[in-house]
């Protein structure tokens, strides 16, 4: 009752005792027990706290259960629940805030009219058909990741052309929307007969000063929690899994979109920055090359080699989500790789050879630039990174032409920027023709399609005269794995992964069939090289076996003798040991080192990281740098992959801080740029 319902106690009690009784609720109204919950002003928004709560919590019990084969089911597990509630609960309190602000300014008299209830019903079914449509985005994205959302959905947002092709290509969109529309309807109806709706709808009466406060403290503690509050303070499990299960969607989605850029002396230990460059200096200049420079905050540095250069065209295949393990030489049983496993036995292995990265754009920041993987973003998406000091400006001292050819649409994650910017020819989907391309995806042209653009260019370098170094990027071996019918023994998208392998390797194949009948084919160096792995989930803080990539260089001229490099190495590596392989003298600023060097270490160093965790291996043993200037050290089991707290790993802590405060300041303060001298050649 309303205090305007509330008889005055100055009117008469003869008019007291005639006024009408007032009529019994229904039933289903009365507000005893649980129901007092929803029956005021703010019930629907209570509504929307109870359904977000649920939803998240049955999301979090689906993703358990479908990774039972990984999570730790130990008191880490109960943590795991606990903290992803309290997670829940402060997501919920920042989203539903402005809900409560329009609840408190709505007048009173607005929820007696139809229209107001029955826009109250649809707020109500909205509500829950978008909480039911992120958690499906969420076990879909976890599909792919296995991880909770990040920045690479962040990324995501920004690119819909790709990302939204790729979802409707994958996945069957009516039978996804029509299961979101049915469970929505589902706990719809259960909410009208249950009679929850009514409840706050019949019992919206509100002072204006308790409504406001109610919506100010509704306000006040999703800021408190929203700053108050960081994925930080999840605990450190020992499963990798079990603490992405603590998380939630989106609270994780928009720490992600803040945490995109991380300034390394903000969020990481650090050390005196010259002392950093001493210990970078040294290890590098420990493997033969001697300083080129009096700047102490600087690594250039000359490198020599003796006898004649080779002046060898190389054209680099960078296989999308190329994991080793597809090869047969690693194991697989499924005979996916015909190409490339025939291609190894005439090739330079690298059999233990990694990316520094989860994708992409890792994998063109590490092989273009040979340097640690930056926190947060990548080089190749930052602002102001042309110009800098590449594998491309070193061919291009060398009076090389380079090019970047890719299948896609090459404004992707910044690529077309950073390659043109860097001074390579950009050759993408966007720039061919349209009867250039066969089949495409969302992604891009099939890998037939973008050989044959290699082939193309190619030529057109070799009849100028210009010896060339070409980065080819594939696409084909990607989510919805669609590729061209009849090509292999395996259908399109239906296949999956293993189709979309066979489908690369197929192509890889079909390229150097063709290739083989070009002027220049004995005058080449093909180098196939993943840029990251299918799956970069794991148990561990940084699993080092799904960093695992192939690498092998072919020569068909002989010029580079087939083998097998047992050496730990990284993608930083790929370019000074490629220079190498050319027998050139050139100065450096490349970080990686040539690991085909008489002085370089048999079991690393190799950097590996995702977009917060940074970490280096040496000899046996993990260094994970973290925010907030958190560091651990780790001995790695090279047949479990485990990884145990190990002591004493002090020094490799302070080189992996040494070589990751020493990268970021160089970029920072533009140091890393492409070298000129009066001797470069045109």
């Amino acid at each position: 009752m309303s205090p305007e319902d509330t008889p005055s106690d100055h009117t008469p009690a003869s008019v007291q005792t005639e006024r009408p009784a007032r009529p019994l609720r229904p039933a289903g109204e009365r507000t005893n027990g649980w129901r007092r919950l929803f029956a005021h002003r703010f019930g629907g928004v209570c509504i929307a706290l109870a359904a977000s709560l649920a939803i998240n919590a049955m999301t979090r019990i689906a993703l358990t259960l479908r990774e039972t084969r990984q999570v730790s089911w130990d008191a880490s597990l109960a943590g795991s629940f606990f903290y992803g509630t309290v997670y829940d609960l402060a997501a919920s309190l920042w989203w539903l805030a402005p809900m409560a602000l329009v609840v408190a300014l709505v007048p009173r008299d607005w929820f007696t009219r139809k229209p107001v209830r029955a826009l109250a019903h649809v707020a109500v079914f909205a509500v829950i058909y978008l909480l039911f449509f992120g958690a499906v985005s969420e076990g879909l994205f976890w599909d792919e990741f296995g991880v909770r959302f990040n920045f690479i959905a962040v990324d995501y947002l920004v690119y819909t052309t790709e990302v939204l092709g790729n979802i409707r290509e994958s996945y069957s969109m009516p039978a996804v929307f029509g299961g979101i529309l049915f469970a929505t309807t589902g706990v719809y109806l259960g909410l009208v007969l249950t009679g929850i709706i009514s409840l706050w709808l019949n019992h919206s009466n509100m002072t204006a000063g308790l409504r406001w406060r109610v919506a100010g403290t509704w306000c006040a503690l999703a800021l408190i929690t929203g700053l108050g509050l960081s994925e930080r303070d999840i605990p450190a499990f020992a499963n990798s899994y079990n603490r992405e299960l603590a998380k939630n969607g989106l609270w994780s989605l928009f720490a992600a979109f803040r945490a995109n850029q991380l300034e390394f002396d903000q969020f990481y230990r650090t050390m005196p920055v010259e002392e950093a460059f001493a210990r970078v200096g040294h290890r590098l200049h420990h493997e033969g090359a001697g300083p080129a420079t009096s700047q102490a905050k600087d690594l250039l540095r000359q490198i020599t080699h003796p006898g004649p250069e080779r002046r060898l065209n190389v054209v680099q295949i960078t296989v999308e989500s190329l994991s080793a393990a597809f090869l047969s030489r690693y194991g697989n049983p499924n005979g996916i790789t015909p190409s490339l496993d025939k291609l190894a036995a005439g090739s330079l292995v690298f059999d233990r050879f990694y990316a520094t990265g989860t994708r992409t754009d890792r994998g063109m920041e590490a092989l273009t630039l040979s340097v640690p993987p930056t926190p947060g973003r990548s080089l190749v998406k930052r602002p102001d990174n042309s110009g800098l000091f590449t594998l491309g400006s070193v061919f291009r001292s060398k009076g090389y032409n380079t090019a970047f050819i890719y299948g896609g649409f090459g404004y992707f994650d910044n690529m077309n920027a950073f390659f043109g910017g860097n001074g390579y020819r950009v050759v993408d989907r966007n720039s061919v023709a349209k009867e250039d391309i066969t089949f495409a995806n969302a992604w891009g042209a099939c890998d037939e399609d973008l050989y044959r653009w290699a082939l193309r260019e190619a030529d057109r370098d070799y009849a100028a005269g210009k010896p060339f170094f070409h980065f080819v990027m594939t696409t084909s071996n990607h989510r919805p794995y669609t590729f061209p019918e009849g090509r292999i023994d395996l259908p399109s998208k239906e296949s999956g992964r293993n189709g979309a392998v066979k489908y690369s390797d197929f192509a890889i194949g079909e390229f150097f069939r063709q290739a083989a009948d070009k002027p220049w084919f004995k005058d080449t160096i093909f180098v196939i090289v993943g840029d990251h792995c299918a799956s970069s989930a794991g148990k561990t803080a940084l699993p080092v076996e799904n960093y695992h990539v192939p690498l092998l260089v072919y020569s068909p001229g002989g010029q580079v003798a087939s083998g097998v490099v047992t050496k730990a190495t990284s993608q930083i590596d790929y370019a000074p040991t490629l220079l190498g392989l050319l027998q050139w003298s050139y100065p450096s600023r490349f970080f990686g080192r040539d690991v085909l060097s008489d002085d370089a270490e048999e079991d690393g160093p190799l950097f590996i990281g995702t977009y917060q965790k940074l970490g280096m291996y040496r000899r046996g043993a993990l260094a994970v740098l973290q925010p907030v200037r958190q560091s651990d050290a780790y001995d790695y089991d090279r047949a479990s992959h485990a990884l145990t707290p190990c002591r004493g790993g002090d020094g490799l802590v302070a080189d992996a801080i040494a070589n990751y405060q020493a990268a970021s300041w160089l970029f920072k303060h533009g140091v890393q740029r492409e070298y000129v001298s009066a001797t470069t050649q045109p």
